[in-house]
């Protein structure tokens, strides 16, 4: 039985997990986290993921999940309404809660998880791969899979010494506080030339989820950074700075991609964010994680050389990556002059 270990257990890891057990692979996962992430807002499936959510047997269950469609309306600096767009502006096929989408994808494959650990070391042979871990024991597998995010682990250990992580120019912080704007199943979206608000119902009726964004030439070095410059640059909206300094899920995040030459270094292989992260404004993220999952274990399904499975693997799945790698960039360019300097 062929091994494999796949460092990642968002949503690109379990899926490829479930994959690869159904094709007879005896898998491990490893995630930094204590358990499976119970964070994050809703994810969308757009086109081909919805395919690939059947094939696992999930769709139905998902669909279970899906979130009321909601349209956005548009406000000026003074809060009046300029417009509005229609809930097909952020919203995929299928939208549901990220938390019950990881209680699903971390059910349904019968594998191994290690919990609270990381992959420290890397040390390829011919026939297998040496992986080192900060808490478990040495072991070898068969094949190592980075589905670990933008800053992977396992992608700075197979490829030491390129930085493939291309900033687009806006940072942001998300979170979910009182809902003092009235939503009333709407979205409320006020972008002006270099910052912009984005709020949505929360799953509580009484609460909304806020994006703020803003430009930033270069990723904001840590936590306190950030806090400071969301502090400066939104300083005139004193009930979302209350409500984000009382928020308990607050998310920093810098609006990156990921650009490699290749996804693959011998027996290692890359997949999701962690080898060509599309950046969240593209709105492709965990459809484009399922479907690589998809085409990276229907690949090594058909070839007996990992390597041949590997070049199949960005030969189909690069066209797609690239198509949403553009979408990322226009959107960022799209939000009001957010990318310009400010």
């Amino acid at each position: 039985m062929r091994s494999a270990l796949i460092s990642g257990a968002g949503v690109a890891g379990p899926a490829l997990a479930w994959f690869l057990r159904r094709d007879g692979w005896d898998v491990t996962v490893v995630e930094r986290a204590r358990g499976p992430r119970d964070s994050g807002y809703a994810v969308d499936f757009r086109g081909a993921a919805i395919p690939v959510l059947a094939e696992l047997g999930i769709l139905d269950e998902v669909r279970g999940h899906r979130t009321q469609p909601r349209a956005t309306i548009l406000v000026d600096a003074s809060g009046t309404t300029i417009g509005e767009l229609p809930a097909s502006a952020f919203g995929g096929d299928l939208e549901v809660p990220k938390s019950a989408l990881t209680r699903i994808l971390h059910r349904v494959a019968d594998v191994t998880y290690l919990f609270g650990d990381t992959v420290t070391g890397l040390v390829q042979h011919d026939d297998r791969v040496t992986v080192a871990f900060e808490h478990a024991p040495t072991r070898t597998f068969d094949l190592v899979f980075g589905a670990d995010g933008v800053h992977s682990a396992v992608r700075r250990l197979a490829f030491p010494g390129v930085d493939p992580v291309e900033h687009l120019g806006m940072s942001g912080v998300g979170f979910t506080t009182e809902d003092h704007f009235g939503l009333d199943q709407h979205g409320r979206l006020q972008a002006e030339r270099g910052r912009a608000i984005y709020a949505f119902p929360a799953a509580d009726p009484s609460r909304m989820t806020v994006s703020l964004s803003f430009a930033t030439a270069a990723p904001l070095p840590g936590r306190a950074a950030h806090e400071a410059a969301v502090r400066e640059i939104f300083a005139d909206q004193p009930r979302l700075l209350a409500g984000l300094a009382e928020a308990t899920d607050v998310y920093h995040a810098a609006t990156c991609q990921v650009h490699l030459d290749t996804w693959s270094a011998g027996r290692v292989t890359l997949l999701g964010d962690a080898g060509f992260c599309a950046a969240p404004t593209s709105g492709m993220g965990t459809s484009q994680a399922l479907v690589a999952a998809s085409t990276l274990a229907r690949c090594l399904a058909g070839h007996d050389d990992h390597q041949a499975a590997f070049e199949r693997y960005e030969a189909e799945l690069r066209p797609y990556v690239a198509e949403n790698q553009r979408l990322g960039r226009e959107a960022v360019a799209g939000f009001g002059g957010l990318a310009a300097e400010v």
